[in-house]
């Protein structure tokens, strides 16, 4: 990121979030998911429809519907940006930060951003095959699905940390723990040491508790100026930093990591100096994280990666408690991915509003002035800085 800060950012706030139940089986188009999602979300800030002149999302492996239907759905008038992105978990936050891009250069006075999918009972991504150029090089040597990449990494870490199962075991346990104060989750049952050991294996290191929830379901955030968001019902989630980072030799596709130098790491390294240079805060000064999780070695990459603990120290901290809400950062305090369920991150980002604007209920942290969040997994992805306006 150069010198100079990016303009969209202390100008522009996410106003509003909007929710669908989250099933297993919605018996319902994307498209009806899509649009109840959106509409919520202006309800939920309060801003009349005819005001959003901009629509963005993303899909993978075509599981969703483009901005220009759901916008049409929606009866909105004539748009002046839309973007459907070929992303996975790394673009809620990018897609957040085009969002404001666009209400800060003029083109339009809110955008609405929106993930919709059925995740379970349509196209379910954690058992597809991702096909590509790279394919050929994967096949052969038996990386075929996603839970298989991840787990590469995360024995990498493992290998190069000394951390062990029971570092992931803690963040599943604390997860599911926060995930038992919140009625949207799909994963409620409390979660043991026990019986996290007990579970058997999808890739290892890699169990059963440690992989995300698929679930059919959408979610939306309003992205506006500041200025309009502070005349609306919520208080704002100003939007005080961002960054996106991929890194070289990223790969021929969305499955395809077989060059990446250091599988110990994720993007979250890579972007971290940039994204508090921008917020112009350090991590010292966060409240709360919504850190990416579709599986559990994400959220130790991510503590790392941004600077809230030193390297190899992120299992020693979540098990301490100090992820948990009366903790030092409190983490991922819907549940997460792995929890409330695969919405590909944009219930990550919008968990982080509903908290700063101290709408967390019976999850509240009690300190919500800042927030950090992340979207993606490994090579590349995209972060958030959230202040409560």
């Amino acid at each position: 990121m150069g010198a100079n800060r990016p303009n969209f950012l202390g100008r522009t706030a996410i106003a509003g979030v909007g929710y669908t139940p989250l099933s297993r089986s919605s018996g319902r188009s994307v498209l009806a998911l899509a649009t109840e999602a959106c509409r919520n979300a202006l309800e939920d800030a309060g801003l009349e429809p005819e005001r959003v002149g901009g629509i963005a999302s993303f899909s993978v492996l075509n599981d969703s519907v483009p901005g220009q239907a759901v916008a049409t759905a929606l009866a909105l008038g004539p748009l002046a940006y839309v973007l459907d992105l070929n992303l996975g978990g790394q673009a809620p936050s990018f897609l957040v930060m085009h969002a404001a891009m666009a209400v800060a250069s003029g083109l339009t006075d809110a955008v609405l951003v929106y993930r919709a999918l059925n995740g379970r009972s349509g196209v379910r991504v954690g058992s597809s095959q991702f096909p590509g150029p790279g394919s050929q090089y994967r096949y052969p040597i038996g990386f075929t699905a996603y839970p298989q990449y991840m787990a590469m990494w995360a024995r990498r870490y493992m290998i190069e940390t000394g951390a062990g199962y029971e570092d992931l075991a803690a963040v599943a346990i604390v997860q599911r723990r926060y995930a038992e104060r919140n009625q949207r989750a799909i994963l409620r049952e409390p979660l043991t040491l026990d019986d996290y050991l007990a579970s058997p294996f999808v890739a290892d290191p890699y169990r059963v508790p440690d992989c995300t929830r698929e679930v059919d379901g959408a979610c939306a955030v309003l992205v506006t100026s500041l200025e309009l968001a502070r005349r609306l019902r919520h208080s704002p989630a100003v939007i005080q930093g961002a960054a996106y980072r991929i890194g070289r030799r990223s790969g021929l596709d969305i499955g395809d990591a077989l060059l990446w130098e250091d599988y110990s790491r994720n993007y979250t390294s890579l972007l971290a100096g940039d994204l508090w240079r921008s917020a112009g805060i350090g991590p010292d000064q966060v409240d709360f994280a919504e850190i990416y999780d579709c599986f559990t070695g994400t959220v130790l990459f991510g503590l790392e990666g941004l600077g809230f603990v030193g390297r190899g120290e992120a299992g020693a901290f979540v098990r301490s408690g100090e992820t948990w809400i009366d903790g030092r950062l409190p983490t991922n305090t819907n549940g997460g991915l792995l929890c409330e369920g695969y919405l590909h991150g944009m219930n990550t980002v919008a968990e982080a509003v509903l908290q700063l604007q101290g709408r967390g209920g019976v999850r509240q942290v009690p300190r919500h002035d800042a927030c950090a969040v992340t979207s993606g997994g490994m090579m590349d992805g995209s972060a958030l800085v959230l202040t409560r306006g």
